[in-house]
């Protein structure tokens, strides 16, 4: 078996509609098949924020029409994305695969990630979901529901959910199983299914894993040699959009400490990605190291001609 990758997908990698998707994956299928046939072992992790906000609000425009379609829970509707994002890649793999004559397998798994009921992020729901409401109808909906409500950036009340940690991948068996078969396989999808344990068994809860923190447990959990972080840059920057801007080709663990402390990454955008390789690189063994770099530029990241290293 070759040397193993995890590939956490952004959001600009797949689409906010079906059909924009499927011709946006097929796009994306190349780079990842490069390293495919460069013989590294590949798992992918991917985002799901425009697509279960699309579902979700079907679901609840659906059900508030009273046509007898029934309430979704949020666990549900991110189950429903894994699937169909998984398929479209899948599909788009596939296709690319046999386009090359490389004869491969790709599975996607319906993933559940274990969180703390615990876990302070509970307390503090951040991660906005579904319609915009006005005051009255998010009063309305928080008495019958439970459902915390803020106002966002003036365009109306939005629910919000909690953003825990992810502790537990709860199939990593499984995806060991179809990786050491040589499988290319499809993962943690938006993060991971919520769970939470119960004396029933694992019980899904309302709230959205960050897919970097989940792509890097991953990682770490399937002793990757490398987690690759794709966005919508090249490289990372310090001094985003100032004059003095400057990209970086690699930094350790103590240089992302720093940059950190001076407030060089936005909190909703880079952070976590660079928050997610160092949790990744801190907690591997050996010379495991991360790179954050763009989609389209994937292959020559990993031959060092661009990206953001992150290593020890």
């Amino acid at each position: 078996m070759g040397k193993r990758i995890v590939v956490a997908l952004g959001g600009n990698a797949l689409g906010n509609s079906p059909q924009e998707q499927l011709e946006l994956v097929k796009g994306t299928a190349k780079p990842i098949v490069d390293l495919v046939e460069k013989g590294y072992d590949v798992i992918i992790g991917h985002g799901n924020g425009p697509q279960v906000g699309m579902i979700n609000l079907a679901m609840e425009f659906s059900a508030n029409q009273g046509g007898g379609t029934p309430y979704m829970p949020f666990p549900e509707c991110g189950a429903m994305t894994q699937g169909y994002i998984g398929y479209h890649l899948q599909q788009a793999i596939q296709a690319e695969l046999r386009a090359r004559g490389i004869h491969r397998s790709c599975a996607t798994v319906v993933t559940q990630v274990v969180v703390d009921e615990a876990d302070p992020g509970f307390q503090n729901p951040t991660k906005p979901v579904g319609s915009f409401y006005t005051k009255e109808e998010a009063d309305a909906i928080a008495a019958e529901k439970g459902f915390t409500f803020v106002e966002d950036a003036g365009r109306g009340w939005r629910r919000v959910v909690p953003s825990p940690i992810p502790r537990r991948i709860v199939e990593l068996d499984v995806v060991e199983q179809l990786v050491s078969t040589g499988s290319i396989v499809i993962t943690v999808g938006g993060g991971g299914i919520p769970v939470v344990e119960s004396e029933a068994g694992w019980k899904g809860v309302a709230a959205v894993i960050d897919k970097d923190r989940a792509s890097a447990l991953l990682a770490r959990d399937v002793k990757a040699d490398q987690l690759i972080i794709l966005t919508a840059v090249d490289r990372v920057c310090v001094n985003f959009n100032q004059p003095d801007q400057r990209e970086l080709s690699r930094m350790t663990l103590a240089e992302a400490e720093e940059y950190i402390a001076q407030g060089q990454f936005a909190p909703g955008s880079m952070l976590p990605k660079v928050q997610s390789c160092m949790e990744f690189v801190a907690g591997s063994a050996g010379g495991a190291t991360a790179l954050i770099t763009s989609l389209a530029r994937a292959a020559e990241a990993l031959e060092g001609k661009t990206g953001t290293v992150v290593e020890k």
